[in-house]
Order: structure tokens, then sequence, then C-alpha cells
């Protein structure tokens, strides 16, 4: 009988990659979602609610895997928990792979101000410590920032007449990459915190966005400006970099013609 992974976040846009490639591995796939839908393509929806646990019980019943994919800029922590509690009542024991972010643990989040601007670290951390003391057998996979997320971005401030572009510098990776590493992880043994896995390029904010701008066709200023608080002073540092597991092979350059000529 084929291994049941249920996914969270699996409607995402990591998720929406993750899926059909857990199916081509040959693997049962049941997508946690926040209302239920008709079974698609091979994929089973269930309905369920990590802020609340309303229908997680049912979700993780009979599952051997559970990737967590599932992620906001807050409140990660709880939601973990809240999947993780579920999973220990029904007295399951899967194989729980998690998706972080690389720097989450060295990035310093403490003032309300650094909640503001780096809430997503600290976030990610949290549920990182959440899988680790689950008492299940766990992998952790940690990543840099997806094209995708990082396109969101610069495409956002690229409408200003004025572009401001914090002192940071990223190393941007496929999401399709990250889905297939993630796969071979859901079919490997519990492996704890594995290799993390960076793009091929670090590039700062300004030249992201000054190269979606000559993308595009727009002529804007584009200035520097400091993010304030520690974590972000931390963050500024490259803690988000791993330039030593630059494995990712798409460039942010590929990735932006090919999203630009489809747009």
């Amino acid at each position: 009988m084929a291994k049941t992974v249920l996914v969270t976040g699996g409607t995402g846009t990591l998720g929406t990659l993750v899926t059909p490639l857990l199916r081509q591995a040959g693997l049962g796939v049941r997508v946690l979602s926040r209302s239920a839908h008709e079974a698609k393509d091979g994929i089973e929806f269930v309905a369920g609610d990590l802020e609340t646990g309303a229908g997680i019980a049912e979700a993780v019943a009979g599952a051997d895997t559970v990737l967590h994919l599932a992620g906001t800029t807050k409140g990660d922590g709880e939601k973990t928990r809240v999947l993780v509690d579920a999973i220990n009542a029904a007295g399951a024991f899967p194989h729980l792979v998690y998706i972080s972010v690389v720097g989450a643990e060295r990035v310093p989040v403490e003032s309300a101000i650094d909640r503001q601007v780096m809430g997503y670290m600290a976030s990610k951390r949290e549920a990182e410590l959440v899988v680790e003391n689950s008492g299940l057998p766990w992998t952790t996979l940690r990543a840099t920032q997806f094209h995708d997320l990082l396109f969101t971005m610069v495409s956002a401030m690229g409408k200003m007449p004025v572009v401001p572009a914090f002192n940071f510098r990223f190393q941007p990776i496929e999401t399709g990459e990250v889905a297939a590493r993630l796969v071979d992880l859901v079919q490997g043994e519990p492996a704890g915190l594995v290799e993390e896995i960076g793009g091929p390029r670090i590039y700062t904010m300004k030249e992201l966005e000054r190269s979606y701008l000559a993308a595009t066709g727009r002529r804007r200023p584009v200035f520097t400006v400091k993010a304030p608080g520690k974590a972000a002073r931390v963050y500024a540092t490259g803690a988000n970099l791993t330039p030593d597991h630059a494995v990712g092979q798409r460039t942010w350059e590929d990735f932006l013609a090919a999203k630009l000529a489809t747009a």
C-alpha cells in the first residue's frame, strides 16, 4: 500500500509544486485546507484549521508522513503545536517534515521593532523548536528566499515613484527546486536538521529591484535604506545567506525573464 502524506499548506505556492511530485513518486497525497474539496488528480482534500485545531485529528489519521508547509508571518509556532498535539493525541507516530528558512536560528527577534520587521524569522524558529521537541521522528529543511516571494516584493515596491530598498542581501532559489528536495526527504528516513539549500547567486535588494525595473521598462530612482532594529542589523550582515550551500540551479535573471514572459 502506498505511503500516505498529509500536506499542510498544500494549496500555496510551494505546496502546489510539491503535491504533483509526491503523486509522481507513487505516494498517496492528502492536502489540508480550510474547506473541503473534491479529490482532484488523485489528491484528497480534507478540511481543517491549524488556528483552532478543528478537523486536524481527522486529517492526521492514517498519515505515514506529515509535510508541514503552512506558514504565515506570525503564529507558526502555535499552529505547529496544534498540529503536533493532534498527532500525539491520535497516538500516531508519522515522520514530520518541516520547511523553514535559512537564518531562523541566527536572527535575534527580541524587541517590538524586531518583531515588526523580522517577525517571519521568529515565527519559523518557534515552529522549528516545536518540531524538534515533538517527540516525533522529524526532518527540517532550511531554504533561502524563493524567487516567487522576492518577485512579489520587488514588483509591489516597483510601483512606487521612488523605490526604497533595504540594506539586505538575498540568495533566491527556485521554488520547484525546494519542492523536489522536500519530496526526496519525505521518501527518506527522518534525518533531523538536514543541510540547508540556497540559490546560485547573492544579490542586494537594490540589485533585485533594479533588475525588475529594467526588465519591465520602468524608470524609477532606487535608494538604499537601513531597516531598524537589532534583528535587521544581523540580517543585513548576511545571516539569511548560505553561500556554502548554493545548490540551486536557476538564477534570478532566468526566473525573472520567464515570469515576465508569461505575465
